[in-house]
């Protein structure tokens, strides 16, 4: 993940996260601190008559969970640098368990100093479909 130095990354290198399951839990806190009590995340009774049949987490819940599966080693990492090209292609319900896929596609110099890693990242839960794919850009320190 985001745990070695710019110069010691390579364009295709890839790599996992571990797994984390999507609680009730996480929708109420989520709903709370973001203000977006939308009924299709909150409301049980209206989520059963949409074409999902159940309450679906939020994408931008899911985007920040998928954040705190990344290794992400402080004295390395300067920056999350941005996204790009954010699809949600799968709703990720109630009790998913979500895991990171990342691979490297561009490295970009910033500078003398630092560079900028840019990596595919699929968020796909246990069934293996992807429920979101982007492009994450994090400005990463070398070594000096």
């Amino acid at each position: 993940m985001f745990d070695k130095y710019f110069e010691n990354y390579q364009t295709d290198d890839t790599w996992e996260s571990k797994g984390r399951t999507i609680t009730e839990a996480d929708l109420v806190m989520f709903s709370g601190l973001s203000g977006d009590w939308f009924p299709l995340h909150s409301d049980k009774e209206y989520a059963k008559e949409t074409q999902f049949k159940q309450r679906i987490a939020h994408g931008m819940l899911v985007l920040s969970i998928t954040t705190g599966l990344l290794k992400l080693e402080p004295n390395i990492v300067a920056a999350f640098y941005g996204m790009e090209r954010v699809r949600f292609t799968k709703p990720t319900f109630i009790g998913d368990t979500i895991h990171v896929h990342g691979k490297v596609i561009d490295l970009q110099e910033k500078g003398s100093s630092q560079g900028i890693v840019t990596v595919l990242t699929e968020v796909k839960k246990q069934t293996n479909e992807t429920v979101v794919i982007f492009e994450m850009k994090m400005l990463v320190n070398r070594r000096g």
